[in-house]
């Protein structure tokens, strides 16, 4: 560990001593400019011009930055520079530490590369008000485990390089250099996922390609090489996607260099080869509008795109290859491989999976990726369960838990059962849940081993006046996800002035699922949320049939499902709430009966992409409306006997879909989906053969009738 001080000038030699070994050692350093920012950037502007700087990142403000070579990029913007290559950045943690950025940031840093940090003294790092908390909401809490527990990590880190104005002047450790240089080259790895990819780009349809890795890997790199050799091979016209242009620099770079002499042009997102084949870059909403013929379509940076778009892709093409990072600094990495899987094995159960461990563009002892990994947890995992899996009920033990508190490892298995439950749990995620002081968490266990997670949070308890504010529209609040949504969408202000207690996620190891341990933790909070006098127990998530069996098992009933798709899972956000006070018992009847007096007329014209199981359990949960009149059942019969049209009946069907056991005896019919996309979500026939669901109007419209005849025989409560 280095010490230095800023007043002292530097001696740009030592540096460049430093990147020499690094490069050769194919190591990567932090340097930790610690204390008053002013002192540390002139420290830094008198060093950066005597070094060797390829490329190189400031993420402070622009008349701030230490170098004109440097490009700046905001934290917002860091997504975008996955998997492009820089030798130098420069992060001002002044102002502002957002996890999610700094560890994607940092994964574009090659061999050789230094990545300066400014920030306050480690001392001062668990009461330092970090400008990003603002944007989460966690400007309230005194402390910041979160931070305390970096500058822990940091302080224990031989291989971070210390700098600060309070300290004399030393040169930089410099490593030995190695006895083999170390060289950006092609692993084995590498090559062999090449071979893969050429073979799949010239085989059978509908066998997809996955590449998992972490970081710096190669497999952008790969796919440009493969991408290169199947032009050579033959192949026409290669598409690749990503969440941006600038994410297949690297692919495009590599292509290029692959096909040499037989390159006839290139430019930004596309090049051409001599034998007439093209590869072409084209954002995603733009390839599934415009469907172009491509023979291979390669999805770059994958996690980083909304699932549905994905499945589009998916089935929209005869050679599919998607390539990810496993522990994913954009929040998607391990829950995306573990979420797709899902839909592969349903929709192209062929498919083939590749991981690549080796890094190439450093060294596999490197230590910036090995400090990365600690300080966000990137490498979290669940975990087995060693021996059995089968538990009697004395062994399973259910209490609250303060993750800020846990040992590390305790803390990496609890937050890698998130990770793998979750598709997007992210660094982020991880701060927010030590840093929160609203955070409220129980752990279940079996003897030391964590198995299940369930972290809540305490929202709601806003002023009146303010309530009525967000109901409006006129103001909105970090924090408080739940109160807010049904304050203002809902249109109940007093659910944002009482107490709730919102789950934010829930895990439980694989081993041990469905085996009541979610409920026993579920059940644990809503103990604690009654002696807290807390109102209501609520949740948020992406709507499926299993999560609202689930949450119904729980006790909670839907009282609001959102109005657009979430970006990330292609889901209609479902909400859903136990009151316990009298007045949140209340709220939950007023909210539920509302929301079902208008379900049948918001359906068809804002649900239309809700799965039939899912909008048969929905309205199934619902309060029950009208009993049906001796007029609608002379309609329902003569429907039946086909004396009456569809259209005309409509209103009927719909008014039976809320008698009482109706919707849960029709999620067990052949003509649930049918009776879902024809009667309630009011789509054409024709899309309903499009969709395979009918021959057509006619044979439909039988299908239903026939329903209805088997209704008024063995249906509930008619």
């Amino acid at each position: 560990m280095s010490h230095s001080g800023p007043d002292a000038k530097a001696d740009p030699s030592a540096w460049r001593a430093l990147q020499d070994s690094l490069t050769a050692n194919g190591e990567r350093r932090l340097v930790l400019l610690e204390g008053d920012r002013e002192q540390n950037l002139r420290w830094l502007s008198g060093l950066l011009p005597g070094l060797e700087i390829q490329s190189g990142l400031w993420t402070g403000p622009a008349d701030h930055s230490p170098d004109t070579r440097l490009t700046r990029v905001t934290p917002p913007g860091a997504r975008k520079w996955l998997g492009c290559e820089v030798s130098l950045i420069v992060w001002d943690g002044w102002h502002g530490n957002p996890p999610d950025a700094f560890a994607a940031l940092s994964g574009a840093l090659t061999a050789g590369g230094l990545l300066f940090w400014l920030m306050p003294p480690l001392a001062e790092w668990s009461r330092f008000a970090d400008p990003d908390y603002s944007r989460t909401g966690l400007e309230h809490g005194p402390n910041h485990p979160f931070a305390a527990r970096m500058a822990d990590l940091l302080a224990d880190d031989d291989a971070v390089i210390r700098v600060s104005p309070d300290r004399p002047e030393s040169r930089p450790p410099v490593p030995p250099l190695p006895e083999k240089r170390f060289r950006i080259a092609a692993t084995r790895d590498q090559e062999q996922l090449v071979q893969r990819l050429v073979r799949f780009g010239l085989g059978r349809r509908r066998r997809p390609l996955v590449v998992t890795a972490d970081r710096g890997r190669g497999k952008s790199a790969a796919m440009g090489m493969a991408a290169a050799e199947l032009l050579r091979q033959g192949r026409q016209d290669i598409v690749v996607t990503a969440p941006s242009e600038q994410n297949v620099e690297t692919l495009f770079r590599h292509a290029c260099e692959t096909l040499g002499d037989q390159l006839a042009e290139a430019s930004p997102g596309i090049l051409s080869s001599r034998a007439g084949g093209r590869l072409r870059f084209m954002p995603v909403r733009e390839l599934l509008t415009l469907r172009p013929e491509a023979e291979v379509v390669l999805v770059d940076e994958a996690a980083a795109i909304p699932a549905p778009l994905l499945k589009s892709v998916l089935l929209g093409w005869p050679r599919v290859a998607f390539a990810t990072t496993v522990h994913g600094y954009e929040g998607a990495g391990r829950g995306f491989a573990i979420r797709f899987r899902q839909v592969l094995d349903q929709s192209t159960p062929q498919w083939q999976s590749v991981t690549l461990s080796e890094p190439v563009r450093w060294a596999m002892n490197d230590p910036l990726e090995a400090l990365i990994s600690r300080l966000f947890l990137l490498a979290a995992d669940g975990g087995r369960l060693p021996g059995k899996t089968e538990y009697s009920a004395g062994e399973l033990v259910i209490e609250l838990w303060e993750p800020a508190t846990a040992s590390d490892e305790a803390l990496s298995r609890a937050f890698g059962l998130l990770v793998d439950a979750h598709y997007r749990t992210s660094p982020a995620d991880l701060r927010q849940w030590l840093d929160d002081p609203a955070a409220r968490s129980w752990r279940a266990r079996i003897g030391d081993q964590t198995v299940g997670v369930l972290w809540c949070a305490l929202e709601g308890g806003l002023p009146d006046e303010l309530a009525q504010q967000v109901s409006l529209g006129t103001r909105r609040i970090r924090g408080h996800l739940l109160p807010q949504s049904l304050a203002s969408h809902s249109g109940y202000p007093e659910a944002a002035v009482l107490r709730g207690l919102r789950v934010v996620r829930i895990a439980v190891s694989d081993e041990v699922r469905r085996a009541g341990i979610g409920q026993s933790m579920v059940q644990a909070a809503r103990a604690y949320a009654a002696e807290q006098d807390v109102d209501y127990l609520g949740t948020s998530f992406g709507g499926s049939a299993d999560l609202l069996a689930f949450w119904q098992t729980c006790g909670l009933h839907v009282v609001r499902v959102g109005l657009q798709q979430e970006a990330s899972s292609g889901e209609y956000p479902l909400q859903m709430v136990a009151g316990f006070s009298q007045a949140g018992r209340d709220l939950e009847e007023r909210i539920r009966s509302r929301l079902a007096d208008h379900w049948l007329t918001l359906l068809p014209g804002n649900w239309q992409g809700l799965e039939p199981t899912l909008l048969a359990g929905i309205t199934a949960d619902l309060p029950t409306g009208p009993t049906l009149d001796k007029d609608d059942l002379r309609d329902l019969r003569n429907f039946a006997n086909g004396h009456r049209g569809f259209q005309v009946t409509v209103p009927v069907l719909r008014k039976l879909s809320q008698v009482p056991g109706i919707m849960a005896w029709l999620n067990s019919h052949e003509a649930l989906a049918v009776w879902c996309q024809g009667v309630l979500q009011g789509r054409p026939w024709s899309a309903l053969q499009a969709d395979r669901l009918c021959l057509g109007q006619r044979e439909g419209e039988d299908r239903l009738r026939q329903v209805v005849r088997d209704l008024l025989k063995d249906g509930p409560g008619l």
